[in-house]
């Protein structure tokens, strides 16, 4: 009877809940005023884009009814029903307000079984917008950016607390009061340099009166190195950062770390935001790249490694899905990274949403199928050049100077020679194929990359004896010792679909490879495809020979190095070099191209200004070394010898040693449409490359010979393209205030959160192109302005209380990295050092699995900073994992900020924890002059920034008087019991919500 009772009483309250959850429901939505002007934007394009674009938005596979509203041509026209759904200024007209009105569930829209019927609020939005005309706007992040503030440089942050003390008063909100001193350091230190501050940096700034100490103090840490690794991570959880490819064995990405040094010094210099756009999109090709004035180091052909920082298969069974797969992730994260957009939600239909036609990914696809991935050599990029070019020099004054000589007019000319002109036939047997001869002058459609190769083949080089004498002039071939061994380069042919049982090339090295390079395809390795990498180490002619016979109807190209792939990482030694006379394919048996004979008449002296000028034809380098064998040309030459030695001794300076896994140009391709993003099955028309029409309209496609990533950079940088600043200065202000403008700081689509203040994030993002697109200078008067400066207590927490319009400065869990390094420097442990070798992950019995290091690292990271710590997808670190660091397969510009057990056990117990915990005990410990009282004063100043109250004085002392009276250590030894007791203090200190919040 008593159970009956109380199960009655407890339903009687919970229908009193719902009842009055039900009241307030209502008595809220009643609260809602009708705004003076219902704009599209913000009013009336989110209900249509949550609750009708599923079915009448810009995707034509899934619009009912033939009904579409996101254009105002869709939705005014007449429909098969003969009605429209909407009519401008007419409610009663508009079938649209019958549907989202109606009770007849068969009729309502949307349909119930959706669950996502429209409030009353948003049906009185929707009648007014018709009556004032029903007017459609382009979405806001697509218009140009406008705002009414005029600003010089010393009124930028005042500008900024002016838009937000603005949007305060329209919201009928009273701003908090400013943080005291101690709140501040910390907040600003955290959020610039992702440390705690000094202890005596916080009793200084304390102290300073000036008005001008904040000011000194934001400078401060905008110039402290830790500034680059605190921002430098930031870009890394946007670019996908990882070392390793995860998949079976997780292999590494060659110098990956090297990016991660990139960002940091880049932020650190505060290079330009424009500038780093182009180098991660387009640091290979750049006319006159960022050189590391310090070491001579190509800055920005690291940052290429942005496109690598993908996860990677290993031995896919489907190589063509497995490329469709990466370039799908490379356009996700260039959209979503520097144009807030999804771009690859449109890959196997119109995007639902926002105006990305399946047609715009595509274009894309070509622009970044185009593009290969190829071994970058680091080094002193200046020093290379310089070396190279004056070997040039000296190579061409030897032919200017043989060539002289040999037109003497000593030397009477002959009659015209009849000869052949060798070309590979074009009337080849079937089943055979030249896919690449280099007998002649040049590479004919291959590519040279780097500096081995040289632009042109060996036809012609003169070629002396150890004494100084000419010995005859050069055969054709590819050659990478062009200038000298040990010198990186490349030889690529274009794509080819593989048509013939077997590739053939003949070639010589050292060290070397040929590879077949399939869709892209670049870990090459049994047990599937390792033939298609082929070892060169013979230094006398070979005919190699691969059976692709498994792989015809794919796409291929064939890659020529001086050096070889080992564990995917590659490799070359300074004696490495690779030499190649044609490429073949073929059925049967192996030949060698047969070349034609063409008849020409030619006189000595043409054949030598021929070969001067790097014109010859094989036969007439035939010619030439014919009358050399006999003594008709002059053969000693002891300054060009002399020069020969010069070169040689340039050359000796270069060698390359170091490599990134970066990219290169390919060849102009164009991308058929997958159907549904099927790539087995394809359309018939190739889409031009072209960078997102749907958005950007005024634009023509481009036709070059490239990849075309330097018009998709164009429209990226464009004056016309609004996107680029709004997302960049939204990130940052992500950053600062823990919120972004527009919180969905990776979509800026339809489906993407509103900005919060739509003026203000228009007035920093022209800010941002008026001050040259310095990061610096935007974070700089962000955290300037009053509204940083603001306590997290106070506000108008009850009418604000997410805080959108910032009365008060949010309270703020500090990021993973920022807790251990937090960790560290309280410690008095953290290793400063910057730059270099990541820190290899500390592995506990746990982390098993299929690419496991054979060896962990310290358990403290070397006491480096978080971000130096190794990234391996497949063993990521706990504590990251724990603190919400995100795996890296696409970008994450907003971390998520959970709240789980995990967190507390791990600062409980992991004894990476405790370990720190018993370093700063033993630090209190040796300041042997401190009282307990001032030990606890500074164990807080050290953690929170703060000195502690005298109610957290006195808890601390009872808690060191608990702690002594039950420590299980032999009394006598007194040293070992306080070394225990303050431990457990200082570890109790780390698992303060205060320790790991900002608040």
């Amino acid at each position: 009877m008593f159970k009956w009772i109380y199960s009655l009483r407890v339903l009687i309250v919970f229908c009193f809940v719902l009842v009055l959850g039900a009241m307030l429901s209502c008595e809220q939505e009643a609260k809602q005023e009708m705004p003076d002007q219902v704009d599209f934007n913000f009013h009336i394009k989110p209900i249509l884009v949550q609750k009708c674009y599923l079915c009448h938005g810009p995707d034509p596979s899934s619009r009912e009814a033939g009904l579409r509203l996101d254009l105002e041509e869709g939705a005014t026209m007449l429909l098969e029903s003969g009605n429209r759904a909407i009519v401008p200024e007419s409610v009663h007209r508009s079938a649209l307000i019958d549907r989202i009105t109606s009770e007849d569930e068969d009729f309502m829209m949307p349909p119930p079984s959706l669950k996502q019927t429209l409030s009353d609020f948003e049906v009185a939005l929707i009648k007014q917008w018709i009556e004032d005309g029903a007017v459609y706007e382009p979405h806001w992040a697509f218009l140009p950016p406008s705002t009414e503030k005029e600003v010089n440089k010393k009124d930028f942050s005042s500008k900024i607390d002016e838009l937000i003390d603005e949007k305060i008063a329209e919201k009928g909100l009273k701003p908090g009061l400013k943080a005291d001193k101690y709140q501040l350091i910390r907040r600003l230190s955290y959020v610039l340099t992702g440390l705690p501050p000094e202890v005596e940096r916080v009793k200084r700034f304390v102290a300073d009166e000036r008005p001008e100490a904040y000011a000194e103090l934001v400078d401060e840490y905008l110039n402290n190195p830790a500034f680059g690794e605190k921002w430098a991570s930031h870009w890394m959880d946007v670019v996908r950062y990882a070392e390793t490819k995860g998949h079976e064995f997780d292999y590494q990405i060659q110098g990956a770390w090297r990016f991660r040094d990139y960002l940091i010094r880049a932020f650190n210099q505060d290079v330009p935001y424009d500038q780093l756009i182009k180098e991660q999109l387009l640091g290979d090709m750049l006319h006159s790249p960022r050189v590391n004035p310090k070491t001579g180091e190509n800055e920005s052909v690291l940052g290429t490694l942005f496109f690598t920082m993908g996860e990677g298969t290993h031995s896919p069974v489907d190589v063509k899905k497995d490329e469709a797969d990466r370039i799908d992730n490379m356009i996700d994260v260039v959209g979503k990274s520097f144009q807030g957009l999804t771009v690859a939600c449109a890959k196997c239909h119109d995007h639902k949403f926002d105006p990305i036609p399946t047609a715009d990914y595509y274009s894309l696809y070509g622009v970044l199928g185009s593009t290969r991935f190829s071994p970058v050599p680091v080094g002193d990029s200046n020093l290379k050049f310089e070396k190279i070019s004056k070997a040039a020099e000296l190579k061409q004054k030897i032919k200017s100077l043989l060539a002289e000589s040999w037109v003497d007019s000593t030397i009477s000319d002959t009659l015209p020679a009849q000869f052949v002109n060798i070309k590979s036939t074009t009337e080849n047997p079937e089943g055979f194929e030249v896919l690449g001869d280099f007998r002649a002058a040049d590479f004919q459609d291959w590519k040279a990359d780097g500096f081995a190769f040289g632009t042109s083949t060996t036809l012609g080089e003169p070629l002396f004896s150890s004494k100084g004498d000419l010995q005859y002039l050069s055969e054709g071939m590819a050659s990478s010792q062009k200038f000298g061994r040990g010198i990186f380069g490349a030889l690529r042919s274009p794509d080819f679909i593989v048509d013939k049982q077997f590739i053939g090339v003949r070639a010589k090295g050292k060290g070397a490879s040929i590879r077949i390079v399939m869709e892209n395809f670049q870990l090459i390795s049994n047990p599937i495809y390792g033939d298609l990498d082929q070892k060169v180490n013979e230094e006398e002619w070979r005919d190699y020979t691969i059976d692709v016979g498994s792989w015809k109807g794919q796409k291929v190209y064939i890659e020529l190095l001086p050096g070889s792939f080992i564990r995917h990482n590659y490799t070359q030694h300074t004696e490495a070099y690779i030499e190649a006379a044609f490429a073949i394919a073929f059925d049967g048996a192996w030949q060698t191209p047969v070349l034609n004979d063409q008849e020409t008449n030619i006189s000595l002296s043409q054949a030598v200004k021929n070969w001067k000028d790097g014109q010859s034809t094989p036969s007439e380098i035939v010619y030439l070394n014919q009358k050399l064998k006999k003594g008709e040309l002059i053969k000693q030459f002891p300054s060009a010898f002399t020069l020969r030695e010069k070169s040689d001794a340039f050359v000796s300076q270069v060698k390359d040693s170091v490599f990134i896994q970066g990219v290169t140009d390919g060849f102009a391709k164009e991308s058929p449409i997958f159907i549904r993003g099927n790539h087995a099955d394809q359309s018939e028309e190739k889409m031009p490359r072209i960078f997102l029409s749907g958005i950007f309209e005024e634009q023509k496609p481009y036709r070059g010979e490239g990849s075309g990533r330097q018009h998709m950079v164009k429209m990226i940088l464009s004056e016309d393209n609004p996107l680029t600043s709004r997302v960049m200065v939204n990130r940052i202000w992500h950053h600062v205030f823990g919120r972004g403008i527009v919180e969905t700081v990776d979509n800026f689509g339809l489906q993407g959160k509103l900005p919060t203040n739509p003026e203000l994030l228009d007035f920093l993002s022209l800010q941002f192109v008026q001050h040259s697109w310095s990061i610096k200078t935007m974070i700089k008067n962000m955290v300037l302005s009053r509204a940083f400066q603001r306590s997290t207590i106070g506000g108008s927490v009850d009418k604000d209380p997410d805080n959108l319009y910032l009365t008060r400065y949010s309270v703020r869990r500090l990021e993973a990295e920022g807790i251990r390094d937090a960790v560290l420097k309280v410690a008095g442990t953290l290793n400063s050092s910057m730059y270099g070798n990541p820190v290899p992950v500390h592995l506990t019995s746990f982390m098993q699995g299929r690419g496991r290091p054979g060896n962990s690292g310290p358990l403290d990271g070397n006491g480096r900073r978080s971000v130096y710590l190794e990234v391996r997808r497949n063993f990521l670190d706990r504590m990251m994992t724990a603190f919400d660091r995100p795996t890296p397969f696409t970008t994450f510009g907003k971390r998520d900020v959970t709240n789980v057990p995990a967190q507390s056990l791990f600062l409980m117990n992991d004894p990476f924890i405790a370990e720190q915990a018993g370093l700063m005990a033993n630090e209190l410990l040796e300041n042997k002059q401190l009282s307990e009282n001032e030990k606890i004063v500074e164990a807080y100043l050290r953690a929170f920034s703060r000195p502690p109250t005298e109610n957290e004085i006195n808890k601390g002392l009872a808690f060191l008087k608990e702690t002594k009276a039950v420590a299980s250590i032999d009394p006598e030894d007194e040293e070992n019991v306080d070394l225990t007791v303050w431990k457990e203090y200082c570890h109790a200190l780390f698992n303060m919500k205060s320790f790991i919040y900002l608040l």
